[in-house]
């Protein structure tokens, strides 16, 4: 697999906690977007990891084209 899947248009918006972590999905076949389920099994691709600092609402990528991984940078309206 060369490039991810794209799994939405639009980013994701998750209400983080502080000092928790989360495992973005990069590969874009999780079905619990946008996280990781382990889908990526012999894709070469492997989940990132998100430490939050505080509690916030982030906005992961959904389309799997940030260059701002595994944060939106807005790739997905271009």
């Amino acid at each position: 697999m060369d490039k991810p899947k794209r799994a939405s248009d639009t980013p994701f918006a998750v209400d983080v906690t502080a000092g928790n972590a989360y495992f973005w999905c990069a590969c874009g076949l999780s079905e619990s977007q946008p996280f990781c389920d382990g889908s990526h099994k012999d894709t070469g691709f492997t989940p990132l990891r998100f430490n939050a600092t505080e509690d916030d609402k982030v906005f992961f990528c959904g389309c799997k084209a940030t260059a701002n991984q595994p944060l939106c940078d807005g790739s997905h309206s271009k």
